[in-house]
């Protein structure tokens, strides 16, 4: 059930924050899915450099190119009418303004992207400056940060302590004051997680961040439950007792809306 054929946009959604609308967002590679979502009611879709693991079979996002993100967005503006269609920058496509700019630009220009995203802190706030003053909407991602993962260590939950957490909260500051549209959080404790989409002027999406966020996102693969390897604790596979993925991701829409998903921890 589509909800409205009015395209979603930044103001979008910066207005269901102002009014307490949960957003909901969701991955897709192609354009058959990309369809699928639009018609669901999806508010954000999300080109994710995560392709790298689901689709390609790497073991991490690090090995994906600006070149397969290219094409894999194009792919997906294709089968979306109502969605904002939002493309990772992926590793090492965003290491100063000029090559942030240049690659960003492509995936607008090219791939048919309305929103890039990109994962850092405030080292990378004149880059998000940089493409917000040529008009790019920018999603900066913070937590949990995939490109990243040799130096984290691997996948674990981030501002667990009072230190790191702080740092969360300027970082989520400065990308705010250059100019960034939208914040993501990944895997980052629910009371932090909470404090920050207080405290933020921009729409906040979650993901393993708890409910307080003002939306959520999951990879498409985990809520059909097909994700190779080992699940994500804080996903759910929505396609048990549907009748279809297209019922699975209306229930997806649903639980979001209505605060059943995430549950909160």
């Amino acid at each position: 059930m589509r909800l409205s054929p009015k395209p979603v946009t930044v103001n979008t959604l910066r207005h269901m924050k102002s009014e307490a609308q949960k957003i909901t967002c969701l991955t897709a590679y192609d354009a058959g899915f990309a369809h699928v979502l639009d018609e669901a009611g999806i508010d954000v879709v999300l080109v994710g450099d995560s392709l790298g693991m689901v689709i390609q079979g790497h073991d991490t996002t690090i090995p994906v190119t600006m070149d397969d993100m290219l094409y894999h967005t194009r792919c997906v503006a294709r089968g979306l009418d109502r969605a904002l269609l939002m493309a990772d920058m992926p590793f090492m496509s965003y290491t100063d303004p000029d090559v942030a700019l240049l690659n960003a630009g492509k995936l607008l220009q090219e791939g048919g992207a309305h929103m890039v995203k990109l994962e850092g802190n405030s080292r990378q706030a004149d880059v998000v400056s940089r493409l917000s003053q040529e008009g790019i909407p920018v999603c900066a991602h913070l937590g949990l940060r995939p490109q990243f993962v040799h130096k984290l260590g691997g996948y674990r939950m981030q501002g667990t302590d009072g230190p790191s957490a702080e740092s969360m909260r300027r970082d989520a500051s400065v990308l705010v004051d250059a100019g960034a549209d939208l914040l993501l959080l990944e895997c980052v404790p629910a009371s932090l997680s909470e404090e920050i989409t207080r405290d933020v002027p921009l729409p906040v999406i979650g993901i393993g961040a708890g409910p307080g966020c003002d939306g959520q996102i999951l990879v498409l693969q985990d809520i059909l439950g097909i994700t190779p390897g080992r699940t994500p604790g804080f996903a759910k596979n929505f396609l048990t007792g549907q009748q279809g993925i297209p019922d699975a991701v209306q229930a997806y829409v649903l639980a979001v809306r209505d605060g059943t998903f995430p549950s909160g921890s």
